[in-house]
């Protein structure tokens, strides 16, 4: 081993490594490149070389004195190059054809900050592991001294999403009085707990949400926790999401928020109308269950696809809920369609945002389609009578 070379590999590999790459390779038969950056491994530092082969990226995880050997192997084998970026420094090692090796080495001016390890990278969650929360102790997903069950992981996961979606909205929430928020089926709770904590707890913010959900007792046990947690102004009804009404207060809408998550079929679309008719500010929605369009869907140029009732039932519910954004739209809403959890946990994870903006003129309009007008176009073409669309003309009406 060249002992210049081993020495400033050895001091080369460790924490403060960014990045080490070997390369003019002589040998046709390896690849051209390898690349090695250290890692955390089940908490200890690790050296993961990768390359291409046959179009395919592989790697290889080694401990530092594995690296070492490997690196001075390369280097007395096919590698005539080697370069290194540290956060201090900056090195190379250069291999003539006769094999004698080239040490450089120069320390930077400004040194760079750590970069963060992968395998180490800690997702910042708004509710942390290792802080316990009440009501996700009493709901199973933390043990008492903060640390996540792990059967429900996902569910920890899935609710610090949707607290990032609560977050992003805050700024359209009321900020001189009471918001009030209406979560329609409800169902046990987790988000909707998660929600006042975060806003009225940890915002301080002056909030009253209601749950509604149709099982009796799940609701009871959802108000038992809530005054347990001492929760005074979240509480839970038994009802049907069409026959509720909501107790306006002059001068206020109704709700300022509405949230409907995983309402089956045209529940949703009776939720996303009660939020329209009260000119809630916010609508959070994810939709569940979407067969009414796939009953309706008629079309001979997409017969090909439709014939296939898996992709056919997809489509309705893609459709579905493209036409729901897009009927808030007509409202005054601006909408965005989001994914709220990674499809390996779900493929009911698409996310509805609408924040209301008020009617808004299209800067286009005179040069292309309305909103209204693309939207019976679609409907037109695919036999589509929508349950949302019914009730907006009805609130029309009404108005």
């Amino acid at each position: 081993m060249n002992e210049e070379a081993g020495k400033l590999l050895n001091d080369l590999l460790n924490g403060e490594l960014l990045q080490m790459v070997f390369s003019s390779c002589r040998d046709p038969e390896k690849p051209s490149v390898v690349k090695v950056r250290p890692v955390f491994l089940r908490g200890e530092l690790m050296f993961q070389a990768s390359w291409r082969e046959q179009n395919k990226e592989k790697h290889r995880n080694m401990t530092g004195p594995e690296a070492l050997e490997q690196s001075m192997a390369w280097l007395e084998g096919p590698y005539h190059q080697m370069q290194a970026e540290c956060t201090d420094r900056t090195a190379a090692i250069l291999v003539s054809k006769k094999g004698r090796m080239t040490v450089r080495s120069r320390s930077r001016k400004d040194a760079l900050p750590p970069r963060e390890l992968a395998h180490n990278r800690k997702k910042q969650y708004i509710l942390e592991e290792g802080r316990p929360v009440t009501f996700l102790t009493e709901l199973g997903v933390m043990t008492p001294e903060g640390k996540v069950v792990h059967k429900y992981s996902d569910k920890f996961r899935q609710i610090n999403r949707f607290l990032e979606f609560i977050e992003d909205v805050v700024p359209a929430l009321p900020k001189d009085r009471e918001t009030r928020i209406i979560d329609f089926g409800c169902g046990k709770s987790y988000l909707t707990f998660a929600v006042y904590y975060y806003l009225h707890e940890l915002k301080g913010m002056d909030v009253q949400i209601i749950g509604l959900d149709l099982k009796e007792d799940v609701i009871a046990r959802c108000n038992t926790l809530a005054e347990k947690c001492g929760y005074e102004r979240l509480r839970f009804m038994t009802g049907d999401i069409a026959d509720y009404e909501a107790d306006a207060r002059e001068g206020r809408p109704a709700a300022d928020m509405v949230i409907t998550l995983h309402a089956c079929d045209t529940a949703t679309d009776y939720a996303l109308a009660k939020a329209v008719s009260w000119n809630a500010g916010v609508i959070l929605s994810v939709p569940c269950c979407q067969h009414e369009l796939n009953a309706q869907i008629r079309n001979d140029l997409l017969d090909p696809v439709l014939k296939y009732g898996l992709l056919k039932e997809r489509m309705a519910a893609l459709i579905t809920d493209g036409l729901r954004a897009s009927l808030l739209e007509t409202q005054g809403y601006e909408v965005q369609v989001l994914e709220f959890i990674d499809m390996e946990h779900t493929p009911k994870n698409i996310l509805i945002r609408a924040v209301r903006k008020g009617k808004q003129i299209d800067p286009g309009r005179l040069h292309r389609r309305s909103r209204e007008e693309a939207i019976r176009d679609l409907e037109e073409a695919i036999g589509a009578d929508l349950t949302l669309e019914k009730l907006l003309r009805e609130i029309k009406k009404g108005c």
